[in-house]
């Protein structure tokens, strides 16, 4: 019968998703690495004083805060499972079907948020 088969975006589709999104794990993993060692590091400044760039660093605090940083790195680990999730649904074909409406999320929209569960119609209902 096929009056019932599921809307679902097409394999093709699903590949080119994955391909994205997989290419944004990468980047978020890299930045959730600069992150992570960059809060190191301000850890290590303390150990020695003298060093200039500690200096500036009490002087200008032009970086971010530890506190910041590390929030940031959460918001980047979520992402990255975010993405991940996305991913486990690209292989179940239910990638793209918003959780509410079970229509097709608009593909221009998930370009943008690949790893969206609702459409922008079931976002505006909430």
């Amino acid at each position: 019968m096929s009056g019932d088969m599921k809307v679902r975006y097409s394999d093709a589709d699903l590949e080119e998703f994955k391909t994205l999104i997989e290419a944004k794990i990468e980047k978020a993993k890299k930045d959730l690495e600069l992150l992570k060692s960059s809060y190191m590091n301000n850890g290590n400044n303390g150990t020695d004083d003298t060093s200039p760039t500690f200096k500036a660093f009490e002087e200008g605090s032009q970086t971010m805060s530890k506190e910041a940083n590390t929030a940031l790195a959460i918001r980047q680990e979520k992402f990255i499972r975010d993405l991940k999730n996305a991913i486990s649904r690209i292989e179940n074909k239910t990638y793209g079907i918003c959780r509410v409406t079970g229509k097709l999320i608009n593909k221009e929209r998930l370009k943008l948020v690949p790893h969206a569960t609702l459409s922008i119609e079931a976002k505006n209902m909430q």
